[in-house]
């Protein structure tokens, strides 16, 4: 009886196994990655104190509410639809371009609310927000 160490077939140790190196690779490329992005240098400032505050002027906001019986209201003043057109055209003329939020009851019938929007566009107004719970 004799033993034989290792196969005959000595064919299948002609080739390099190339896995470890590939991750050994990896491991450097993001060893690499990450001090590339630790170090990188950057200017030292001192910058200069000051007092000033940046004072923001609050938007302009128009209410425009609709309840259930298509009844209009300018914040809360009752108003028809005519004279809701004049309004919003007197607010684009005069430049500051308000937004508007629009307040629907549930119940209210989309015909109102849609020439509530048609003129808004008329007038060139375009910051519309609805108002929901």
């Amino acid at each position: 009886m004799a033993f034989q160490l290792g196969d005959d077939d000595a064919q299948s140790m002609n080739e390099m196994n190339l896995i470890p190196l590939i991750d050994v690779m990896l491991v450097l490329m993001i060893i690499f990655l990450l001090t590339a992005t630790v170090l990188n240098p950057t200017v030292q400032l001192d910058l200069p104190k000051t007092s000033a505050v940046v004072n923001e002027q609050p938007p302009e906001v128009i209410q425009i509410s609709i309840d259930k019986d298509a009844g209009i209201f300018w914040d809360s003043d009752p108003i028809s639809i005519e004279e809701l057109d004049s309004r919003l055209q007197q607010e684009s003329a005069s430049g500051s371009d308000p937004a508007i939020q629009l307040r629907a009851d549930k119940e209210s019938k989309y015909d109102t609310v849609a020439q509530v929007l048609a003129s808004a566009s008329q007038a060139g107004l375009s910051k519309i927000a609805f108002v929901n719970e």
